[in-house]
C-alpha cells in the first residue's frame, strides 16, 4: 500500500513516500533498535526472529522509499482464539459466535522523526483491515500502559473503546503499573455494555 507523500519539515521540499509491507528479515536489526529505543520493555531475539519470518506474528513495516527501504514504524500483531484471551467474557453473550478469534497488536511504534505524520494511524488502520477480512474475527485489542497519555488519546481518537484498567500489569524496573486494555470491535463484536 503506498501513502501519499508526507512532508518531514513543512519548509521542506521533499516529501518522502511511505510504503507499507510485511515486515522483512532484512529489518531485523532495525526493528530490534526501534524497540529498544521505543518501549521500556526488553524482548528476547526469539520475538523479532518471529516477527521477520512471520511465525506466529503478523507484521506491517512503513518504509521510506525515498530512503532505500528505511523502516520508520512498525506494528505486530497475533491471531488469538477469542476463548484463549483475556477478554472472552466481553464477546461470551452471543452463543452463535463460536470459534471466533481476536488480533492482538502486541507492539507499534513510529521512529521520532516520522511522528505525526499519520503513519501510526495506517500501520493501525491495516491491522483493522486484516481483521475485517476474517469473518469470523470479533476484535483488535491491546494494552496501553496507563501513564502513556499520548497512546491511550491516540487509540480512543482511532475509535478503540477502553474496556478495562489492569492493575499492576507491566512490572518494569521494579515497579509495577498498571494497564489499560481496549478494544476495537468488527463484525458485530460490539460489548453489550463496557465493564468500566
Amino acid at each position: 500500500m503506498r501513502a501519499r507523500g508526507l512532508m518531514l519539515d513543512p519548509t521542506s521540499k521533499i516529501q518522502p513516500i511511505v510504503e507499507y509491507r510485511p515486515i522483512r528479515f532484512s529489518d531485523l536489526h532495525v526493528l530490534e533498535q526501534m524497540h529498544a529505543d521505543l518501549f521500556p520493555v526488553r524482548y528476547e531475539r526469539d520475538f523479532f526472529l518471529d516477527v521477520v519470518n512471520g511465525d506466529g506474528i503478523i507484521s506491517w513495516g512503513a518504509v521510506n522509499t525515498s530512503r532505500p527501504g528505511e523502516l520508520v514504524g512498525f506494528v505486530t500483531a497475533k491471531m488469538v482464539s477469542t476463548q484463549d484471551s483475556e477478554i472472552e467474557d466481553l464477546f461470551s453473550y452471543n452463543c452463535l459466535w463460536e470459534d471466533t478469534t481476536l488480533v492482538y497488536i502486541l507492539t507499534l511504534g513510529v521512529a521520532d522523526r516520522y511522528r505525526n505524520l499519520g503513519i501510526a494511524s495506517s500501520l493501525v488502520q491495516e491491522v483493522i483491515k486484516y481483521a475485517t477480512s476474517i469473518i469470523n474475527c470479533r476484535g483488535v485489542y491491546l494494552h496501553v500502559i496507563s501513564y502513556n497519555q499520548p497512546a491511550i488519546r491516540f487509540y480512543e481518537k482511532m475509535l478503540f473503546n477502553l474496556v478495562r484498567r489492569l492493575p499492576m500489569f507491566y512490572y518494569i524496573q521494579g515497579q509495577h503499573y498498571d494497564s489499560f486494555l481496549f478494544v476495537y470491535y468488527v463484525h458485530g463484536g460490539l460489548s453489550p455494555c463496557s465493564p468500566l
